[in-house]
């Protein structure tokens, strides 16, 4: 196979930042994806409604030239038009790649769970038609977590009225115990955390984001239809070798952390497997440079780049590239409740070679996934 068509994508789990860096990574992710649903740990987190609202118009304000966004609760899945790259674009195939024909974008708006989230603001999220889903961190367990949830049972009113509300609970799903290896965290918070808060709220929406091991696999298929899961491409396509062989990796390097090659077969088994319950999150997160290669350096992988090639990869690679549009294109929105995008993209094999780093921050550089290295596959 030389080309593939799909529906066009979403991406249901991406970080943009804010200020330079959402302008500068912005365009990766808008040219391959029709919505993404946009995480809140900013500095100072998003944490209302009001504060969504912002933020969702600072991003559509970075949008590509061209670029447009469907109002608020009513995405035109159909809508498209032409758009080209912005003048001066020209760091590589990936980032010139144009938009497969789109030319819309929509930002799906979180917000940032914490302890004293008052019961109301669920309504208004209700209300909003552009919040669709809150975000879980276990204060400390990755960037900008320092102000998520200490204690579940201090959410208790309002994760009751999401219930209510039909509200999905995005989770990033690691314990922070220092004692629980960091290998363990993921199956230590399922039995911990996951399996007492769907005893206490049965119908709560959740979704285990970037699973990254056979029990988090487990969990969800086990569950109930209102439990779900995202993966992420370096997940799928990456152990901890990647991480550890050879020398640190730090672009490798991301929360929660690679797993064991047996682990990565049963995320590529359930990611080909045709469930609902299991769909794309490119958990992309821009770091710059020095951030990465340091003493401490920051989790997360840049993937927004190749936000979809790589997920081709991955499928290629076990001989299931006819299971990748329902992964990619259709089971995030049923979950979520949103029409299905009608335009279509088209990747191509042709080789693209990854530059060893992209425009980033005024004397800062992003070094994103495979630098220096090839993708197979790219938008036609």
């Amino acid at each position: 196979m030389q080309t593939l068509t799909i529906t066009r994508p979403d991406d249901w789990h991406l970080h943009l930042r804010d200020g330079e860096a959402l302008a500068a990574v912005l365009p990766d992710t808008a040219r391959r994806f029709a919505r993404a649903i946009v995480m809140p740990n900013l500095r100072p987190p998003v944490t209302t409604v009001a504060l969504a609202a912002a933020y969702r118009d600072r991003i559509l304000a970075a949008l590509p030239a061209g670029m447009s966004a469907p109002a608020p609760g009513r995405p035109k899945a159909g809508q498209a038009n032409s758009m080209e790259p912005r003048s001066g674009e020209q760091s590589s195939l990936l980032r010139e790649g144009g938009a497969g024909g789109a030319g819309h974008f929509e930002p799906l708006m979180t917000l940032y769970l914490t302890d004293n989230m008052p019961a109301a603001e669920i309504d208004a999220v209700k209300a909003s038609g552009f919040v669709h889903a809150i975000k879980l961190y276990p204060a400390g367990a990755t960037t900008n977590s320092d102000a998520g949830v200490s204690d579940l049972k201090k959410c208790a009113a309002t994760l009751a009225r999401m219930e209510k509300l039909g509200v999905p609970l995005l989770v990033h799903g690691e314990v922070t115990d220092p004692a629980v290896d960091i290998f363990d965290r993921e199956a230590v918070f399922i039995d911990s955390v996951l399996v007492p808060l769907l005893r206490d709220f049965p119908a709560l929406k959740v979704v285990l984001e970037h699973v990254t091991t056979s029990n988090g696999i487990d969990f969800v298929k086990d569950s109930g239809a209102n439990v779900a899961g995202t993966l992420t491409a370096h997940h799928l396509l990456l152990n901890r070798n990647a991480l550890l062989a050879g020398g640190i990796r730090p672009h490798n390097y991301c929360l929660p952390v690679l797993k064991r090659e047996t682990h990565r077969q049963a995320l590529l088994a359930a990611a080909i497997s045709g469930s609902p319950k299991f769909f794309l999150g490119t958990d992309s997160a821009p770091h710059a440079q020095s951030a990465k290669e340091t003493a401490c350096g920051c989790a997360g992988c840049y993937t927004a780049h190749a936000g979809i090639e790589l997920y081709a990869e991955a499928f290629e690679a076990v001989g299931a590239l006819d299971k990748l549009e329902a992964f990619a294109s259709f089971h995030g929105a049923d979950y979520y409740g949103l029409p299905r995008n009608t335009e279509k993209i088209t990747l191509r094999r042709d080789a693209v070679t990854v530059p060893a780093s992209l425009d980033y921050l005024a004397g800062e550089r992003l070094v994103p996934l495979r630098a220096g290295e090839s993708v197979a596959w790219r938008l036609a």
